[in-house]
């Protein structure tokens, strides 16, 4: 995880340190930008976890994705780069049917935040349009609920990983965008948070994956 934050940085510095003479000033794909985000959120069992022998055990989490987003691109001609970072909310939660306690291995549980630290690369498909890939680091918490299925516990899965995806920019003009993507995240590491009454556990290792199908509406500056 040292080696993707140096590489994140390194990249990011890379991005910043582009003269301006290198940058069309112009574009509507250069420069700070902020957004809000929204979409559909699942997050289910990895691909070294079988659950199907367990009826009562729910295969995924699904929900509204919601967030906001900062970054700053770079327009290199065809090609834009920059580093973005994300803060988001999820709905997805597992059932609580019959006595379900066992959503996909972390029990009866909702998404909590979701953080994301990365960089995307761009491809100019005309002046007004952009295909991207990103990818970096992404940290999210289960909060775990009670037997009722209603009151939750001060009691957390918080999980490490990486995301990559992909997407479609639009700008309107100078100053204003949207854009489409596809995102999938995968989960490796967690440890248990405990509210101030016992150090949270040792990491342990999980196979949990992400997928997400966001659209976001934002500003440039």
């Amino acid at each position: 995880m040292t080696k993707m934050f140096a590489l994140l940085a390194t990249g990011s510095l890379a991005a910043l340190a582009v003269p301006a003479a290198a940058q069309d000033a112009d574009s509507p794909f250069t420069g700070l930008r902020i957004q809000g985000t929204t979409g559909y959120d699942s997050i289910r069992a990895g691909s070294s976890v079988d659950d199907d022998g367990n009826d009562n055990n729910d295969q995924s989490a699904d929900g509204v994705f919601y967030g906001a987003a900062v970054g700053y691109d770079v327009d290199l001609g065809k090609v834009v780069i920059g580093p973005e970072a994300e803060i988001a909310g999820s709905t997805a939660d597992t059932d609580f049917d019959n006595g379900d306690f066992e959503g996909f291995g972390f029990g009866n549980v909702s998404a909590g935040r979701d953080l994301y630290l990365g960089a995307r690369v761009g491809v100019k498909a005309n002046e007004n349009m952009m295909f991207y890939a990103k990818g970096g680091y992404t940290n999210a918490k289960l909060n775990v609920r009670s037997s009722d299925g209603t009151t939750e516990f001060d009691t957390d899965y918080d999980l490490d990983g990486y995301r990559v995806g992909g997407g479609l920019e639009y700008a309107f003009g100078r100053n204003m965008f949207t854009n489409i993507e596809y995102r999938y995240s995968n989960y490796s590491e967690a440890e248990v948070d405990f509210d101030g009454t016992l150090a949270d556990s040792d990491r342990f290792d999980v196979d949990t994956d992400r997928h997400q199908v966001v659209v976001g509406v934002g500003m440039r500056f």
